[in-house]
């Protein structure tokens, strides 16, 4: 019997747990290779949980981190099993989840599964995927010229860096006091201790950041400018919970005032019970979806402009420790929160002049460093590596019209220009924003990955009785 190949491009965390999960299916024997395409040295963490800096703090705790839904104390188990650091409240550093997820993607590759499936890793990029004459085929190349032919693609290619801001000049985007992508390789490393910077943005990335240069020793000042002013809110006690009200109050609702309305009583009622704000909004989570596609394209559009910087600051939350942190500086005067917003950035001499704007004032601040902390790009139509430029260009990934991810239907298989699944091409992770809204965190994820997996199972010991 001949084998089908299914090949995974990316092994950060939603790649990876697809490998872990295509593993760990029952039945079979399958007749199924599975090829994990990576170019990093090590799969399984990804850019998210490879962070260099140990100060970089999950911003969930452990007991919610486990990697399958349905053994919830999985995460934790390994944390006393390996005897790892203790994490301090319950948030462990970015660094020990990525050895947790390196364990379980490595234990895969040892060996072949029991289920039948055999695995491999090539740590090279995709830079193509092709689909066949036939429809039913595609092969993908790497950069080495190698070529993997595969009845399934899947992409699991993360986040992408921000994109680079094309109103600044060519020459601040090249200048080396400007910082468009925190997590690179090599970002902050020119930053001494005493030189003044400035931050775009004041989410979960900025306070990174500011950890990270502390850190380093960093003293001089920094200048954080934000639209709306707000710090990411901290998580409060583990364990309190608030009834769901969803199935009988949310459910059906189509504008986002309703929604809006409907939440912000309950905020209430919370409040007057002496009950804290937070379960109320976590009470929300396994319905997310429901609630983002339930609106016509306008209404998800009115969120996206008028709600979903708030529902950031509220819904993705920062360890104690880290509100702490970033309080002391704000309290030490090393820094300073600005409202507004970036006009313009242009080089004086080996600095940088930036000119904020807030209700029609305008001011100009002289950094030695602007670090972008805004987030990943989103916007398919904007990314410019290879392997999505050759599927774009061959119509076979378009991009949502919110450019939040890529259009897909309800198994993640990638949608073309007239609204046709592929039986080839599908997707996972951040890409699937626009079906979702929410796909960016470990239970949304490892949730994906179950499904995935469960389907493309389904499609393989198919394909082996047609032609058994």
């Amino acid at each position: 019997m001949s084998r089908r190949t299914i090949t995974i491009l990316g092994g950060g965390f939603s790649g990876s747990m697809l490998l872990v999960q295509l593993a760990r299916l029952a039945g079979g024997p399958y007749a199924l290779d599975v090829h994990l395409v990576e170019p990093r040295a090590v799969p399984g963490p990804g850019l998210a949980y490879s962070a260099r800096r140990k100060e970089y703090l999950l911003n969930v705790r452990a007991p919610f981190l486990s990697a399958f839904p349905q053994e919830p104390n999985h995460f934790i188990e390994w944390l006393q099993t390996t005897k790892a650091p203790v994490c301090e409240g319950g948030f462990c550093s970015r660094q020990t989840y990525g050895r947790y997820l390196q364990q379980l993607t490595e234990s895969v590759l040892a060996w072949p599964s029991a289920n039948g499936m055999r695995f491999f890793c090539h740590h090279q990029k995709a830079v193509t995927a092709t689909l066949g004459p036939d429809g039913a085929t595609a092969t993908v190349r790497l950069a080495d010229g190698h070529e993997i032919r595969s009845e399934q693609v899947v992409l699991a290619l993360g986040n992408f860096p921000p994109a680079p801001n094309l109103t600044l000049s060519p020459h601040i985007r090249a200048h080396a006091g400007y910082h468009s992508n925190p997590w690179g390789p090599t970002a902050l490393q020119n930053i001494a201790p005493d030189h003044s910077v400035l931050l775009i943005g004041s989410g979960l990335t900025a306070v990174d950041v500011l950890l990270g240069l502390a850190a380093d020793g960093h003293h001089g000042p920094v200048t954080v400018v934000a639209r709306n002013g707000r710090w990411p809110t901290v998580h409060g006690p583990l364990g309190r919970t608030y009834p769901s009200f969803y199935a009988t109050e949310l459910a059906g609702l189509n504008t986002v005032a309703e929604v809006v309305r409907v939440v912000r009583q309950h905020v209430r009622q919370a409040t007057a019970q002496g009950l804290d704000w937070r379960p109320v909004i976590d009470s929300l989570r396994p319905d997310l979806g429901r609630i983002w596609q339930a609106w016509p394209l306008t209404e998800q559009a009115r969120f996206l402009r008028h709600v979903a910087s708030i529902w950031s600051v509220v819904r993705h939350r920062s360890p104690p420790q880290n509100t702490a942190a970033v309080q002391t500086m704000l309290d030490a005067g090393i820094v300073r929160l600005q409202l507004g917003r970036v006009q313009t950035i242009r080089a004086v001499g080996p600095d940088m002049e930036v000119t904020l704007s807030h209700r029609g004032q305008q001011q100009a601040l002289k950094v030695q460093h602007v670090i972008s902390c805004t987030g990943p790009l989103l916007d398919y139509s904007r990314v410019t590596d290879p392997l999505v430029q050759s599927l774009r260009n061959a119509g076979h990934l378009v991009p949502d019209a919110l450019r939040l991810g890529i259009i897909t239907d309800a198994n993640g298989a990638l949608l073309d220009a007239q609204g046709q699944a592929s039986p080839v091409f599908f997707t996972l992770g951040p890409s699937r924003r626009p079906a979702y809204f929410e796909s960016t965190a470990v239970p949304e994820l490892r949730q994906q990955a179950v499904e995935l997996a469960e389907m493309l199972g389904r499609q393989a010991a198919g394909a082996e009785q047609a032609t058994g």
